[in-house]
């Protein structure tokens, strides 16, 4: 599970062998989350009102590089 991202308060991973869609894990001290890359929405989980628009903006702003990383770790 390789760390994409690491806000301190939080980190981003995404696993090896993952299920569709492509996605993000956001996972702090007391929540987690799941963000599609495609549209940067959470789909599982819940993160704190900031937590959540700086994951999201995150993903947003760097989609081509996380689609990437997606089709290499999980082909």
């Amino acid at each position: 599970m390789p760390t994409i991202e690491d806000f301190g308060s939080f980190k981003i991973y995404m696993y090896f062998g993952d299920h569709n869609p492509p996605h993000i894990h956001v996972i702090g001290p007391d929540f987690s989350a799941k963000i599609r890359i495609d549209d940067a929405d959470i789909f599982a989980g819940d993160l704190p009102g900031k937590i959540a628009r700086q994951a999201s903006n995150y993903v947003a702003d760097h989609k081509d590089h996380l689609i990437a990383l997606w089709q290499e770790y999980n082909g």
